[in-house]
């Protein structure tokens, strides 16, 4: 049996955070059951900001409350403060990643904080988590330009390092290193990525990467060869940071899918069921710029 590997669809939030069309809740909520049904189950399905600032979610609630209710869906919402996370485990959410950067810059443009800030609101995050009764939520940290950043330059590794490892210590259950304007590359990633694991070991490191440059399935291939098994994708490539300039273009879900799979590796994902979702999105949002790749060019024949 090929070993697994997790994929996991922010189209619904990362996606649409930038698009002109603002989706209906009942075309979200398409989309999440015809991804579970091509195999892909996890989700983030919405994030949990003012609506003023982000109008694509001014249905977060409504959103996360029927996605649960998806037979085999595991939908998650990204939150940026100890508000978000409560509106978002009040809906009823058991996974939430919190979103900080390790550019001082860009986390004050895209948070209104200080990095130190950000990892104090992460703690009461925590906090706030463990005070609650039942089960508790699956929390983890996504590192935001981690492999630099289009505002302030150069982010130090040792930096990402420092704030993986204390992420860690505050209670987070995951780690998700983000490429989030396209900087990184192959050797970096192997180095970078490499580092945060063996620093947060046995916590899972998770990677986010765009494909601004080109090289976001090299990297993924990259971080797969030091031995990360989830990444983040989404679909038709769709999505970008609103604050930080030309941070466009995630990894495209179904390239992420093709290339997984003919490394042996197993997504669970039927590729022709989503790249038929991909032209129903495409649809739903015109307009918008889409990968090329598999998602165009379609499948070989054999």
């Amino acid at each position: 049996m090929s070993e697994t590997v997790q994929l996991r669809e922010v189209g619904p939030r990362d996606g649409l955070q930038m698009t002109a069309t603002i989706l209906s809740t009942e075309q979200k909520l398409e989309w999440c059951r015809r991804e579970v049904a091509a195999g892909l189950v996890d989700i983030e399905v919405t994030s949990f900001v003012s609506p003023k600032l982000a109008p694509q979610f001014a249905d977060a609630a409504d959103v996360a409350r029927r996605a649960i209710l998806i037979e085999g869906c595991r939908p998650a919402a990204l939150v940026p403060n100890l508000k978000g996370a409560q509106l978002a485990l009040e809906a009823g959410l058991t996974s939430l990643y919190f979103v900080m950067s390790a550019s001082e810059a860009h986390n004050r443009a895209n948070v209104r904080r200080t990095t130190e800030e950000s990892l104090d609101e992460f703690r009461r995050i925590i906090e706030h988590r463990d005070t609650m009764p039942g089960k508790k939520a699956w929390i983890g940290s996504g590192i935001a330009t981690a492999f630099g950043c289009t505002i302030q330059g150069e982010v130090p590794e040792r930096r990402v390092v420092e704030i993986a490892a204390r992420l860690a210590e505050a209670g987070a259950d995951g780690i998700n290193v983000a490429d989030t304007v396209g900087y990184g590359d192959p050797a970096q990633v192997r180095r970078l990525v490499k580092a945060v694991m063996d620093e947060v070991a046995p916590l899972p490191v998770a990677c986010h990467f765009h494909d601004t440059r080109g090289l976001g399935l090299a990297n993924i291939l990259a971080a797969v060869d030091v031995g990360v098994r989830s990444f983040d994708a989404s679909l038709a490539g769709i999505g970008g940071c609103p604050f930080a300039p030309s941070a466009s273009g995630n990894v495209d879900t179904e390239g992420a899918a093709f290339l997984l799979e003919r490394l042996g590796l197993d997504t669970g994902i039927d590729l022709e069921a989503l790249m038929a979702l991909r032209q129903d999105v495409e649809r739903w949002l015109p307009g918008e710029q889409f990968a090329r790749g598999v998602g165009v060019a379609g499948l070989p024949r054999r």
